[in-house]
């Protein structure tokens, strides 16, 4: 059985660094995703919470923070029964702004599992199509 990962990819119409903030400043995170604390940074722990009810969303660690290239983060909720999973986002000029490519690997594997990937995926869409909403209209 192969590991359950999820890939996508999106193009916006921002440089590279107003990408970046979307994906590590807790302003632009509570845009399109859930707020943190405090900004993402390298080898730093991380939790974020629901920008309405307050509630813990997420946790783990930063793995990798290569300002306006890479980000890497281990990734846990509570669906996950404790499990981690991990979400690596790699930033790349193109003319006219960034492509912006997300894989969420390591996640749950099996058919009792499979209902958790599907509701991760359509996620990581919604989440995105905010994101584009938000980073084009600047």
């Amino acid at each position: 059985m192969t590991e359950a990962t999820i890939r996508k990819s999106i193009y916006l119409k921002a440089p590279k660094a107003t990408v970046w903030d979307y994906l590590t400043e807790p302003d632009k995170l509570a845009i399109w995703f859930h707020k943190p604390k405090v900004a993402l940074a390298d080898g730093q722990e991380y939790a974020m919470y629901g920008t309405e009810s307050g509630d813990k969303l997420m946790w783990g660690n930063v793995v990798k923070a290569q300002p306006h290239d890479y980000l890497e983060y281990t990734f846990t909720i509570a669906p996950m029964g404790g499990a981690t999973s991990s979400v690596k986002w790699t930033l790349e000029e193109v003319v006219g702004g960034t492509r912006l490519s997300l894989e969420h690997s390591g996640l749950p594997q099996g058919e009792d599992a499979f209902g958790l990937t599907l509701a991760l995926d359509k996620g990581w869409d919604d989440h995105l199509g905010r994101m584009r909403a938000d980073a084009h209209a600047d």
